[in-house]
């Protein structure tokens, strides 16, 4: 279990550095909270975070489940692949929003088999 924690704090570590990233856009570009509009390039940061708390929400709890449920080193893998996905959505999406695709697959692929799996664990593990 040791792996799938470090996965899910290095996933809590990346979230608190787009928030970062998030007030550094806000002084480079003016918008003055509690504004999130006004600025493309603020709001690109700005959805980018919101954004991967809206995929944190479902990545830790699947991430967990496959761990306790299946196998803890191939949930920190997949979860792996999701922190890269993250990385890679944060580039495209501050570049160039349409080009953010691969970016989501690579979260959203990973936290769909961990929810899935993590399910038919725990419903095999009944049986």
């Amino acid at each position: 279990m040791e792996y799938t924690t470090i996965v899910a704090m290095l996933a809590v570590i990346q979230y608190s550095v787009f928030g970062v990233l998030v007030g550094q856009a806000r002084g480079r570009t003016g918008i003055a909270a509690p504004a999130t509009s006004g600025n493309e390039e603020f709001e690109r940061y700005f959805r980018v975070h919101q954004n991967t708390l809206e995929q944190l929400i479902v990545f830790l709890p699947g991430l967990y489940a496959f761990a306790v449920f299946n196998d803890a080193i191939w949930a920190a893998g997949i979860g792996a692949v999701f922190l890269l996905g993250r990385l890679i959505y944060l580039r495209s999406y501050t570049t160039d929003p349409a080009s953010r695709g691969i970016g989501f697959m690579l979260t959203f692929a990973p936290s769909a088999v961990l929810v899935i799996g993590g399910l038919i664990g725990a419903v095999r593990s009944l049986m």
